[in-house]
């Protein structure tokens, strides 16, 4: 006997546990070694991590797809594992140590640091897996990896020095994000940009021999003005035409610094003259190639002011005392003290309030600085090439197709790659110095010592590179490493290529496109056939989560309270292509009596002798309701399926959701009643089985999206009956029902379920009273309406609550006229609605609907509400609109019916 009621907390952990002894997640079942293999790899979560919505939405896809296609008889592959994730552990551990006031990564030296990490990693981290695992995440969890584990340590390490043999990795000194706080250059996404209000600080540089007079700049950085070697305008900007190939003198500095012609400077920005700091600025880096400009770093890796014995400072320079005095300042007091400086001598122009955006690191919140230093690059031109073709040729397809734009842009503008790193957890770079700078890249310092012999003649002492790589060069080879490479195993022969890559958009560049490139490079094939790009999360509001705004949902708490296939559910019902996620709470809580919708029509019909029969051919029933309802079923598996190959997530949920409540619980078991309740039969002994057929098909269908309470109810069914030949639902097998369509069924039960829904649908429009009996007229029927309204005639007048159902040639006066899949019927109202009054209150909601519209209109035809509004407010006005107009749809529909 089934539970009274389905109780997510005391499920989940059970099934999971029935997944986990029956090996249904583990590729290579002997069952499956020759169905054709589908690979999925995931996006590897940081070590560190915990699972937020971003994350609960990624896997939930990941897994309905390998669910899916579990079910469908592929040998499925889910690869799972976890990122090392350099800066955020390091950052983790060396926090724990000071909490513990135990000594300073520093102070306990490299060695024993890593050990501390390790051991971190093996006791605390990768927490998150088991919070996949709550999600109901089916990866083949033996299989597990970890990026910084002894076999894609071997991978990256064959990596690096294969591109540096090819030519393709070097060192080279140039502009990086760099973090003063960690003392490492770091990537683009873990650069937040802050808007930030500041100023505008312009400064008067004199022209050289020509007394009194100035070229004004303007800066947000006074402090960088210690390292300017010129001062850009722009060619065609008449204003300055005469001072290009003159020179200014630098403040405080002394230096003479040329006046450039160069397009990078905006005549119509600030006062047209730009200042160009090259190793201070990414921007000014590019001029200074372009224009042979001396580079002066005026900062040390702290971000504080280093120019005491910096000779590329000093040069050609006369910097005053006063100047020399900022040696060792703060970055942020010495552009006080330049400030200062400038006003006291009268060439601070003016100051003026700027907001702008300031980079800072993601992991340390304090600002980034570009820094010029010794940095290991790869050469990724080539590659991307490769990788633009893969996509361009079809070989790799985005869904949706738009993200394709984005993919070629970043590849089309592709830059050097920095891939090395000042931190010291990570995969340390097999580059060895002798004491002359001459660098070794080798597998093992063996190798390198052989090298350096070759070199000299004789041994030398070596010291190894210690920066680390960055995480993302790990990541790039996660679709092959994983399985084995660079070993020739047989994972890397059957599961690569893989299949779906189920992402975000904000890692297009720095994990798409680097995969891409790395597979094409090292394998000779593309990693994945489709990259499927998911939708961000953001609050009911549709404003993005952050802990700032206090607006962040957590998923495990919404697993503890409504279950996780509620939470599953929401997220993939709502996973529109292209389209945000406006996730409420009172959606998941939906969804939750969803579930308990299932559980209740699943014990109505065990308490209704509804039992699984041997034997059962769903192709020999008769009864025109079971014909119907199997029929439907058919029609269900068939639009999951397509939308599913289609990744359109949310139109297969709608799918199955159909089926499941409108169809079996609402339909199908409501008109069932009557058999089910009353004499025994073959109708009846039908009924009931079809009933239990099609409970073991919902699980089916919604297993996918649902899977912890479709599992529980297939046990529970599998209890009655005939021994299963599936005991376990993640491996049953996805039915091809389409022998069981059956128009006619759909014609005669389709009508009756339209006509009734349409009754409710003007009774509830036309303001009819619930309890109130109203006559159905039909007007002018076919043959074909007049039997089928005559079968149904009982459960018409029960659950459309008429009072009785008559012919006529015409509608009565004063009704509500319905057309139902072509036939005419009427409602007539007189007695029971005053139709002037319902009329006259539909045409007053009207009106104000219409001012209501008007504005919304007025609002979103704005261009300045469009520009200056936040993104959420301009999204809610569009939906107050479409919400405005649907509504007035209603109201039109009823003043027609009314009114004819």
């Amino acid at each position: 006997m089934m539970d009274k009621t389905f109780d997510h907390a005391a499920v989940e952990g059970r099934i999971a546990q029935v997944w986990e002894d029956a090996g249904a997640f583990r590729a290579g079942r002997p069952e499956r070694t020759d169905a054709k293999p589908y690979t999925i790899m995931i996006p590897p979560p940081n070590v560190t991590g915990s699972l937020h919505m971003g994350h609960a939405l990624n896997n939930t896809l990941q897994d309905v797809l390998c669910r899916f296609e579990r079910m469908r008889g592929r040998d499925v592959l889910w690869q799972p594992g976890m990122d090392h994730a350099g800066i955020a552990t390091q950052m983790v551990v060396e926090r724990k140590l000071a909490a513990d006031g135990r000594p300073s990564r520093r102070e306990m030296g490299r060695e024993a640091f890593l050990e501390e990490v390790w051991a971190w990693k093996e006791e605390s981290g990768g927490a998150i897996v088991n919070q996949l695992k709550r999600l109901g995440a089916s990866c083949d969890w033996s299989r597990e990896r970890f990026t910084m584990d002894e076999g894609l340590s071997k991978a990256v390490l064959k990596v690096f020095v294969e591109l540096y043999r090819q030519g393709l990795l070097y060192k080279d000194k140039r502009l990086v994000n760099w973090d003063p706080k960690f003392q490492t250059a770091i990537s683009d996404l873990e650069v937040q940009q802050v808007e930030t209000k500041g100023n505008l600080w312009h400064f008067r540089y004199p022209i050289e021999g020509e007394g009194g007079r100035f070229i004004t700049v303007a800066t947000t950085r006074p402090e960088t003005m210690l390292g300017d070697t010129a001062v850009a305008v722009h060619p065609e900007d008449e204003r300055y035409a005469d001072l290009v190939g003159k020179f200014a003198i630098l403040p405080l500095v002394g230096r003479r610094i040329p006046i450039v012609a160069d397009e990078y400077s905006d005549p119509e920005k600030g006062t047209g003259a730009v200042k160009i700091t090259p190793a201070h600025d990414f921007n000014d880096f590019e001029v200074g190639k372009r224009n042979n400009l001396r580079i002066v770093n005026v900062f040390d890796r702290s971000a504080h002011v280093a120019i005491a014995e910096n000779e590329d400072f000093l040069v050609n320079a006369a910097p005053e005392p006063e100047t020399m005095a900022l040696h060792g300042l703060d970055r942020f007091e010495a552009r006080k003290r330049v400030v200062e400086m400038m006003e006291a001598r009268e060439l601070l122009a003016e100051i003026t309030p700027n907001v702008h955006a300031v980079p800072h690191g993601d992991r340390s919140g304090v600002v980034v600085e570009p820094y010029l230093t010794d940095q290991w690059f790869v050469n990724v031109k080539p590659l991307a090439e490769r990788a633009l073709g893969a996509v361009k040729d079809g070989r790799t397809r985005f869904v949706p197709e738009n993200w394709e734009k984005t993919y070629f842009q970043w590849l089309e503008n592709i830059e050097p790659w920095c891939v090395s790193r000042q931190l010291w957890w990570g995969h340390q770079i097999p580059a060895w110095y002798d004491e002359e700078g001459n660098v070794y890249v080798a597998y093992d310092e063996a190798e390198a010592q052989a090298q350096a012999r070759e070199k000299h003649g004789h041994d030398v002492a070596l010291t190894r590179d210690e920066d680390v790589l960055d995480t993302w060069f790990s990541s790039a080879l996660w679709p092959f490493s994983t399985l084995g490479w660079p070993d020739e195993t047989p994972e890397v022969a059957r599961y690569y290529p893989t299949n779906t890559l189920v992402t975000g958009f904000d890692i297009i560049f720095f994990w798409v496109a680097r995969m891409m490139m790395a597979g094409l490079h090292f394998m000779d094939e593309v990693p994945f056939d489709t990259v499927y790009i998911h939708a961000l999360v953001r609050d009911e509001k549709g404003a993005k989560m952050s802990k700032s705004k206090g607006n962040v949902i957590d998923p495990l708490s919404l697993v503890d309270q409504f279950g996780a296939d509620a939470l599953r559910f929401t997220l993939v019902a709502m996973a529109a292509q292209g389209r945000d996620i406006k996730l409420a709470v009172s959606r998941v809580e939906g969804y939750r009596n969803f579930s308990t919708k299932i559980w209740n029509a699943a014990r109505f019909a065990e308490m209704n002798g509804c039992v699984r029969v041997a034997g059962y051919d769903p192709k020999a029933v008769t009864q025109p309701l079971n014909v119907w309802a199997l029929s439907e079923c058919a029609r269900a598996f068939a639009d999951v399926t397509e939308a599913l190959e289609a990744f359109r997530f949310n139109d297969a949920a709608a799918a199955a959701y159909r089926f499941t409540w409108n169809v079996f619980c609402d339909w199908y078991l409501e008109l069932s009643k009557p058999v089910l309740q009353g004499e025994d039969g073959p109708a009846k002994d039908e009924t009931r089985a079809t009933a239990a057929f099609l409970i073991d098909q919902l699980c089916k269908l919604l297993h996918p999206f649902m899977p912890f309470i479709t599992e529980e109810l297939w046990a529970a069914k599998g209890a009655e009956g005939p021994a299963r030949d599936e005991p376990v639902l993640a491996l049953a097998a996805w039915p091809d029902h389409a022998a069981l369509l059956d128009e006619a069924a759909e014609a005669e039960i389709g009508f009756v379920v339209d006509l009734i829904s349409e009754i409710r649908s003007a009774r509830s429009e036309t303001g009819v009273p619930g309890s109130a009996q109203v006559p159905l007229v039909l007007v002018s029927p076919s043959a074909q309406t007049k039997a089928r309204v005559e079968a149904w005639s009982d459960m018409i007048r029960r659950l459309a609550r008429a009072s009785e159902i008559t012919v006529a040639e015409s509608a009565p006066k004063a009704s509500a006229f319905l057309v139902v899949r072509g036939e005419s019927a009427a409602l007539p109202l007189q007695g029971v609605v005053d139709i002037a009054a319902e009329r006259a209150r539909l045409a007053k909601e009207d009106g104000k609907l219409a001012g209501d519209e008007a504005k919304s209109r007025a609002k979103l035809d704005n261009p300045a509400f469009l520009a200056n509004a936040k993104e959420e407010v301009v999204e809610e006005m569009r939906e107050r609109l479409d919400e405005t107009l649907a509504r007035r749809a209603k109201i039109a529909e009823a003043l027609a019916r009314l009114q004819a």
